[in-house]
């Protein structure tokens, strides 16, 4: 699938963003959180939404980078194409 997305943590603070960068993003089901896993498989093409996805379905507590233990997740999603 191809998206364009912005993630931001409950606080606000901005830790990814294709929109940003000003470049979509392509991969695969299989290549990202379960929380987007679960989301996408919800949308249509030319589809924009937003996702709360709890730690247990992100980066768990554990974390990673910039995402701190057990953090909330917010994403604002376009699906671009599915390829």
């Amino acid at each position: 699938m191809k998206v364009h997305y912005h993630g931001e943590l409950l606080d606000g603070t901005v830790f990814d963003s294709s929109v940003e960068r000003g470049e979509p993003i392509s991969f695969g089901l299989n290549q990202v959180i379960k929380g987007w896993q679960e989301g996408v498989q919800l949308m249509v093409v030319g589809e924009k939404t937003r996702f709360y996805i709890p730690s247990n379905l992100g980066y768990g507590k554990n974390g990673t980078g910039p995402i701190p233990p057990s953090a909330v997740l917010i994403f604002d999603v376009e699906l671009l194409a599915i390829e």
